[in-house]
């Protein structure tokens, strides 16, 4: 009888030390989300002022890993004034208005034709070539175009306007 409850103690700290390795674990995957979260909002922010660098993609990657990281840093990266011009109105409405579309069309496709420039192998060029057909018909087709929004801030419109 002893013997059962040496064995089921014995499990249980085993258990014990299982469940705080894989709390440990988790702790330590949260700090590399956040350090992602971190390191694409910061690539983001660059591709805000270098036109080189698309800034959507990295903002929407730096999203995902501080939702995954930490509720508080998720919050927080959701209240700037970088999430809030760039990537709110289009995860809300999974749309772009057509400016937007074009511009980053324009980058995105510069940077694609550079390499396949530059590149001398064949099958590269290839890839390069699927993934901007890819990506025109992901934009054409798949996000919706909305017209831009017309702020006349204290000033009324001519409908308004009395004669």
């Amino acid at each position: 009888m002893l013997h059962i409850f040496a064995t089921i103690k014995s499990n249980s700290t085993e258990n014990d030390y299982r469940c705080r390795a894989g709390a440990t674990m988790k702790k330590a995957l949260r700090f590399v989300y956040i350090g992602l979260g971190f390191l694409f909002a910061g690539l983001g922010l660059i591709g805000v002022i270098l036109p080189v660098l698309p800034t959507t993609p990295f903002l929407l990657l730096a999203s995902f890993f501080f939702s995954r990281g930490s509720e508080r840093f998720n919050r927080w990266f959701a209240s700037t004034k970088l999430y809030k011009n760039h990537l709110e109105s289009f995860l809300q409405s999974r749309s772009m208005t057509p400016k937007t579309k074009v511009s980053l069309l324009a980058m995105s496709s510069s940077v694609l034709l550079l390499s396949a420039y530059l590149v001398e192998i064949p099958l590269v060029r290839l890839f390069i070539a699927c993934v901007m057909v890819y990506k025109y018909y992901y934009f054409v087709f798949k996000i919706k175009t909305i017209k831009p929004e017309i702020h006349c801030e204290g000033r009324l419109s001519d409908a308004k306007r009395a004669p």
